[in-house]
């Protein structure tokens, strides 16, 4: 942990000190989110030299993948808040205990989770509508990839544990790591082993085990010098589930709305659901990225609010919202000078490479609202606004179900859906930025 951080009233009030101890928080936490959905990126360009199949297979098994973790995010964002304003507000005992409960409750979410996709994998990956080749290599990856689903929420909850104790560093060093380990066996599995699909799949695995492991190590040294028990306490649980009812609503709200658009994606051919997840997966990785300044905002917000100083809290969400939005156009244009060359490293086919291009000139342009709209949502779940977000969500939610409905009527090319997409991000702004306006997500106090 930064020691410089670790005295609420030590926070600086304005100017470029705050803008340094934001980006002590999140300059750490861009590396570690850059680094977390290459296990993805990583999946998606050595899939990509085994067929468009296997790529289409891929992007099925990964949305369903990443509506589960995403849908799991409140062990994360929930477990930072909390635990944030628990040390604004002085009460280290507590923020240790959580902080271990937190693992308890994300090795639960991750048993059951993995139980659920087991026994439905094989209708749900048919729902999106794809050709039989396309859903056994679906198949082949999602059952593989559910042994480390488990370890995959441990971790998450590991992270916003740290995040809480405005540790950014360690998480970035677990991560690098992890996905170091996750690059050398997928190569040696895939392509020394010949094991295809399963070897993408089995790698990762491997590499979540090890970091789940790692953070059950650093997350229970945190319980030294405070009375905070190491075995589930279900009263702590049920608190840490009760933050985390409407983050899951508001989350799980998001995912279907990503989730859907895979779909809308898969009614277009193999073709463009391959460009789709290529695209996709760029979009989910800038997304990683300016989720840097919505981890600090979580943080420093929860944490200037747990301390009663609202100025402080107010003043951090505006700072963050300037570097969000200035974030997501740099990275925008960097991704509309360099679509080409993204789109030639994710595969060879040619046809493919064309859509993907076209994709990501929608992705780069949409950036700015992207950091607009995470920054907001990093600044409401510090503040723990988690009802709002919920319904704010769904609502978004509703925006994206229309124009994919229209799009299923019109039969639109690939652009109509990134179109909707991007409608979808707006709609988020509008109401989130709405709420900022107000004063209502300015409670103070430890809960």
């Amino acid at each position: 942990m930064d020691p410089g951080l670790s005295d609420p009233g030590s926070l600086p009030l304005t100017g470029r000190q705050l803008d340094r101890s934001i980006w002590r928080l999140a300059g750490p936490a861009l590396l570690t989110l850059a680094a977390e959905p290459l296990y993805l990126l990583t999946d998606t360009a050595i899939v990509g030299r085994l067929g468009t199949d296997s790529l289409a297979g891929l992007a099925v098994a990964s949305a369903l993948l990443l509506f589960v973790s995403g849908a799991c995010i409140f062990l994360t964002f929930g477990t930072a808040a909390t635990v944030a304003r628990l040390r604004g507000a002085g009460d280290g005992d507590e923020a240790a205990a959580l902080s271990i409960q937190a693992l308890w409750l994300g090795l639960a979410c991750g048993l059951a989770c993995t139980v659920g996709l087991a026994v439905f994998a094989g209708p749900l990956v048919r729902l999106f509508g794809a050709g039989e080749a396309v859903v056994d290599d679906a198949l082949l990856y999602l059952r593989i990839s559910l042994i480390g689903l488990p370890a995959l929420l441990v971790a998450m909850a590991g992270t916003g544990a740290l995040r809480g104790h405005l540790d950014t560093r360690t998480p970035l060093v677990v991560t690098v790591a992890a996905n170091a380990v996750n690059l050398v066996l997928e190569l040696a599995l895939v392509f020394g082993l010949g094991w295809g699909l399963a070897g993408s799949a089995a790698g990762t695995v491997v590499a979540q085990w090890g970091a789940a492991a790692a953070y059950v190590v650093v997350v229970g040294r945190l319980a030294v010098g405070h009375p905070a028990s190491r075995r589930p306490d279900r009263r702590r649980i049920r608190s840490l589930a009760v933050v985390a009812r409407d983050l899951f609503i508001r989350t799980v709200a998001l995912r279907s709305a990503l989730t859907f658009s895979t779909f809308l994606a898969a009614r277009r051919g193999a073709t463009a659901l391959a460009a789709f997840q290529i695209a996709f997966q760029w979009w989910t990785f800038l997304a990683y990225l300016l989720d840097a300044l919505e981890a600090a905002a979580q943080s420093l917000v929860g944490q200037a609010l747990g301390a009663a100083d609202r100025r402080l809290a107010r003043t951090t969400a505006r700072r963050i919202m300037a570097w969000s939005v200035g974030g997501g156009a740099v990275l925008g244009a960097a991704t509309l000078v360099l679509r080409e060359p993204v789109a030639h490293l994710f595969t060879n086919d040619e046809a493919v490479i064309g859509v993907v291009a076209t994709s990501l000139l929608w992705v780069g342009a949409m950036q700015p609202l992207n950091g607009a709209a995470f920054a907001l949502d990093g600044v409401l779940v510090g503040a723990g606004d988690q009802r709002y977000l919920a319904r704010a969500m769904l609502a978004s939610l509703a925006v994206l179900i229309a124009g994919g409905s229209l799009l299923l009527a019109t039969d639109t090319p690939l652009w109509g859906l990134w179109l909707t997409i991007t409608i979808f991000m707006a709609s988020r702004v509008v109401i989130l930025g709405w709420r900022l306006r107000g004063r209502t997500w300015e409670r103070t106090g430890a809960t």
